[in-house]
């Protein structure tokens, strides 16, 4: 999964202090802010999800008097957002798709995507064109002066070797004095080459960088390489379409990959009460099995978290 990256814009501080605005028609009759609506969603593989009562309350009045929020993505991010139909934009699926659906009934709200430039996410969230953004965006400290983010999941670095992983890799350390390859100029190459400056004394890591991860890939299946470091969410799926021949390493110490990082939904920082809500319907889902059932539909329980947290970047 490569890092989402977006832009910035100036003139921050008046737009921080706006709450975000409706970004679309309601699809349910407008009430009062004291109403819970009981909203119901059924997702594939899943079931029904449904409102509850006293999370529902834990809305800010307005939003909960208008029943509906609008959520900014860019597709196709698979697995976190695709087209549900290819072609057709304007109806999507994938792993937030699904878990932003079944938080938003959890508070007794409906969620409409729209497609976004990727670009364009933060600045419509500034100005108040839509409630949220998520579709794989990495919680970032710099994203942080603009949003407030509920994190879901987080992904690291994975390990991918040979079937019986013959050189007994477990960590990060096993790598030393190996031979790795890796995407050119991903975080991956980076990150290795300095581990293996501070941490690989007299047996460096012999980092071989390739154009896209799956020439990485058959660099290891022709024996080039002995390990492929990538993103772990990809490697998920890679290890499954790679049954006899290759294994996705799993370190206890670190369940979601090496120097894992958060992703999440962003709110509007000045919406803190919106996120904290969507955070506590996140967390409802993790608890009675919703959430696990979600991430397993979507083959990335690898990626899954036992708390829902905000703004809990590494960098």
């Amino acid at each position: 999964m490569r890092i989402r990256q977006f832009a910035l814009v100036g003139a921050t501080t008046a737009l921080l202090a706006a709450t975000a605005a409706c970004g679309g028609a309601s699809t349910t009759a407008a009430g009062s802010g004291d109403e819970v609506k009981q909203v119901s969603v059924t997702i594939d593989g899943v079931g029904a999800v449904t409102t509850d009562s006293a999370l529902a309350k834990k809305v800010p009045a307005d939003l909960r008097g208008r029943g509906t929020l609008t959520v900014a993505t860019n597709a196709p991010y698979q697995p976190f957002i695709d087209f549900k139909v290819e072609g057709k934009n304007d109806e999507f699926k994938g792993l937030d798709h699904d878990l932003f659906q079944a938080a938003s009934a959890r508070l007794g709200l409906k969620a409409t995507f729209s497609q976004q430039p990727f670009d364009g996410l933060v600045p419509g969230l500034q100005a108040g064109k839509y409630d949220a953004i998520a579709g794989g965006i990495t919680d970032k400290k710099e994203r942080q002066q603009v949003a407030t983010f509920v994190d879901y999941s987080a992904s690291g670095t994975g390990f991918l070797v040979k079937t019986g992983n013959p050189l007994a890799v477990k960590t990060v350390a096993d790598l030393c004095g190996r031979k790795v390859a890796v995407q050119k100029a991903s975080n991956q190459a980076k990150n290795l080459a300095d581990y293996s400056k501070a941490s690989c004394a007299g047996k460096a890591i012999d980092v071989k960088e390739y154009p896209e991860n799956p020439q990485a890939v058959q660099a290891l299946l022709a024996g080039n390489v002995e390990v492929v470091a990538a993103t772990k969410v990809n490697l998920v799926d890679t290890a499954a379409t790679l049954a006899g021949k290759a294994d996705l390493v799993e370190d206890p110490s670190a369940p979601n990959g090496w120097l894992a990082s958060p992703n999440g939904f962003g709110f509007l920082k000045a919406n803190k009460e919106l996120a904290q809500a969507y955070q506590a319907a996140v967390q409802s889902l993790i608890d009675d099995g919703t959430y696990g059932k979600i991430l397993g539909q979507w083959k990335q329980t690898p990626i899954a978290i036992k708390q829902a947290t905000i703004d809990q970047a590494i960098d």
